[in-house]
């Protein structure tokens, strides 16, 4: 049935990667299934067979689809089926549309439309490579025009050690993750997560990944040489060599007047009339082609700026190649926000606020990796104002969601672990205004908002890109690209890290791919700028993590308690912890390994919370003074709970410090009295003390020793309650010792 079908199988580092055509998806200008492990994904690459009308770029669109069978899981919405595809997914059809974008030609306008559905998950085989494989084969052997192959590979640090395609548990302590994609002599993409790592390292990881994807084009190529299509024919969509001519020879003075200067503003104001001047003029001779009147005057830009840089080594703002806008950085901005921080560089400005919260505010993920919650959430907003541009907010697109997760992957390493600051973390960057690289001015706004929150953050993060324009051979980098260098440059290549190493990489591209040697220039210009930023800008706006939180901040304390004392801690149907809670007016969540986290507004109910999941958790010891609740009245005492089924009985004798003669004289039921511990009984029971407490936190004097005698000096009963020590239960511990005769 199947006459076509085909298998092809080669070795991808040290698993079997084997791909299948010619019995799914026969409809499609191209499609493959690819097997790598245990996981599959299936590839299907389709093109409109006329171009669309109207539109001055490539309609490529790239899904990854991430399907929950894969992992066998019933999504957890009402409709019971996958909905809008999550970050992860966005993110992966991000990696995998960057290095195949540029390889299309740039005069196609056909749709063109790249889908990869995820069928089967095998954990040690990411699903997201054999997705970009799997892309590089179906376009390959289809018919539509593509200058590939590619492949991309993950590139871990083991040990010191480089691994390609790291498994699961190499994943879990690996100090990178480093996806690299590409073409036969060039590296059209570089995504890069890492826990602060040098330059060189990332570099030589960069190069190995480079050459281990060398054998998976040899195999891509062999696999097109055999099953390949012709490519089709399109109707290239460009203005004539003689339409740009003209226009360039007519504009080219005005343009360059109009770019000259370092302000957006001033920019788009001085261009305004050049439009209007070369349509009146062009218009009557080239009728029906404004678009392509439109195209010429980009071109004539881009010339511009290219013959600038590389002939003149000239920007257009008048910087050196070296050289970065004017920075500002500011924090406590926001009164009530648990902290913020803006950073400016030209007229690129990012707000971002902090925002702490319990351990249980993180995100839940729903998707096909093995990660199920996130703690530190990083989202990034671009409105239409940041640009000068008027258009309804709709939500995040692709290019927010790909921002916030690049300024995210760069301060993560950075977050302290929970057991030392056991929050959530919510940072938002608000783009104030946009005129290039607003992802790294997020990671510097960030460093300023966690340490205005008082996080203490491992170090600084700064970001900044580094821009290319190439001619043939030539080549030439400068550093902190605004939006004109950006939109007429080759490459936006941004990175992110602490003076000691980097944390993220981002790269995008419009050509074919790098030399190393362009990579290696742009990782050493990036490094300089990222330390000149942390010194003289981030560090002196505030040198250090404040040391207190924000009063509106929630207060956090934790504990670990045994796994198998959850239960009494949590108590039938949640009471004991429903009671904790309502009592101290805090939050309690207890996670399955034993982890206890309070938060609340107000740090001493925080303590008699932890307290009481202590004195849960762990018998009362003699002589500890705990805060208890009233519970019962006896002719001969009172009944005190100092913690949920942790009650005593406090004896009429020792209600107070003067002589008791009814118990409701003293206490009555629901009244908060502090007691001290005095024996625990053979059989378990506590006696308690409320005089006892009185005399050593409050310093009373018992009755029977006040006389109308001069009173003696007062026996030092070791410090004032302020600074007596805390015992482990949160309350004061007896300082009160035995003297010696010496003493």
């Amino acid at each position: 049935m199947f006459e076509n079908f085909r298998t092809f199988e080669t070795d991808f580092a040290g698993r079997p990667l084997v791909i299948e055509t010619g019995k799914m998806a026969g409809l499609a200008n191209g499609a493959c299934l690819v097997r790598y492990g245990d996981t599959v994904v299936h590839v299907a690459v389709t093109a409109s067979a006329k171009p669309r009308e109207g539109v001055d770029f490539f309609p490529l669109s790239v899904d990854f689809e991430e399907k929950l069978y894969s992992v066998g899981k019933i999504p957890g919405s009402f409709l019971k089926r996958e909905g809008r595809p999550t970050d992860k997914a966005i993110l992966t059809s991000r990696v995998i549309d960057r290095p195949i974008r540029p390889l299309f030609p740039k005069d196609m306008r056909n749709d063109v439309s790249v889908v990869c559905t995820v069928m089967s998950v095998d954990h040690d085989c990411a699903p997201e490579i054999a997705g970009m494989v799997g892309t590089s084969i179906a376009l390959s052997i289809s018919d539509i025009p593509w200058n590939g192959p590619i492949s991309g590979v993950s590139v871990g640090l083991v040990d010191g050690e480089y691994v390609i395609n790291p498994t699961a548990a190499q994943r879990a302590v690996s100090q990178m993750a480093v996806t690299v994609a590409s073409t036969e002599t060039r590296i059209p993409m570089i995504e890069a997560g890492a826990n602060i790592v040098s330059d060189e390292v990332m570099y030589n990881g960069i190069l190995a990944g480079h050459e281990a994807n060398q054998k998976i084009i040899a195999f891509i190529k062999d696999i097109q040489a055999q099953i390949g299509k012709p490519k089709f024919s399109y109707p290239a969509v460009h203005a004539s060599d003689e339409m740009q001519e003209a226009v360039r020879d007519f504009a080219l003075a005005d343009i360059q007047a109009a770019l000259d200067t370092d302000d957006k503003n001033v920019r788009d104001a001085r261009l305004k009339p050049v439009y209007e001047k070369v349509h009146e003029h062009f218009d009557p001779l080239y009728p029906e082609q404004e678009a392509q009147i439109d195209e010429c005057l980009y071109k004539t830009q881009k010339y511009v700026v290219r013959r600038w840089l590389l002939d003149e080594q000239k920007r257009v703002d008048g910087r050196g190649m070296d050289d970065m806008r004017p920075l500002d950085a500011e924090v406590g901005l926001l009164p009530r926000t648990h902290g913020s921080g803006m950073f400016t560089r030209g007229q690129t400005q990012v707000l971002t606020v902090a925002t702490l919260g319990p351990v249980s505010d993180q995100q839940m993920l729903d998707g096909i990796d093995e990660e199920e919650f996130k703690r530190y959430m990083h989202q990034y907003n671009f409105p239409s104002y940041s640009v000068g541009e008027t258009k309804p907010s709709r939500g995040p697109g692709r290019r927010e969601i790909g921002h916030g997760a690049l300024a995210e992957r760069a301060l993560l390493p950075v977050i302290p672990p929970v057991e030392e600051f056991p929050y959530a973390y919510r940072l938002v960057s608000e783009v104030l205004s946009s005129n290039g690289s607003t992802s790294q001015a997020s990671v510097c706004g960030s460093t300023l908002a966690l340490m205005d929150a008082g996080v203490p953050i491992k170090a600084p993060v700064a970001g900044i890109s580094c821009g290319l324009i190439t001619e043939g051979s030539r080549w030439m980098t400068m550093v902190d690209i605004q939006g004109l260098e950006d939109f007429f440059g080759d490459m936006d290549f941004k990175v992110a890290g602490t003076k000691e190493g980097i944390t993220a990489i981002q790269m995008d591209l419009k050509i074919d791919g790098l030399l190393p040697e362009m990579v290696k220039e742009a990782l050493e210009k990036t490094h300089k700028a990222r330390n000149y930023i942390i010194d003289e800008i981030i560090l002196k706006a505030i040198p250090e993590p404040r040391k207190e939180l924000s009063p509106y901040a929630p207060k956090m304390m934790s504990t670990v308690i045994p796994v198998d004392k959850i239960r009494e801690v949590i108590g039938t149907g949640g009471k004991v912890i429903q009671k904790i809670c309502a009592e101290c007016g805090v939050k309690v969540d207890v996670e399955e390994d034993g982890h206890v986290f309070i938060s609340g507004l107000d740090a001493d109910n925080c303590r008699r919370a932890l307290s009481i999941v202590d004195t849960i958790v762990n018998d009362p010891e003699p002589g500890a003074i705990y805060k208890g609740k009233v519970t019962r009245l006896m002719d001969f005492g009172a009944f005190v709970e100092i913690a949920p089924g942790k009650e005593g009985l406090v004896h009429i004798s020792r209600l107070d410090v003067k002589r008791t003669e009814k118990v409701t004289d003293v206490v009555n039921v629901g009244d908060e009295v502090m007691v001290k511990v005095l024996e625990i009984d053979d059989k378990g029971r506590l006696n308690l003390s409320r005089r006892d407490a009185l005399i050593e936190v409050e310093g009373l004097v018992p009755e029977n020793e006040i006389s109308d005698a001069p009173r003696r000096p007062r026996r030092d009963h070791g410090p004032r309650r302020e600074d007596r020590p805390r015992a482990s239960n949160g309350f004061f511990a007896n300082t009160n010792k035995p003297r010696s005769r010496e003493e």
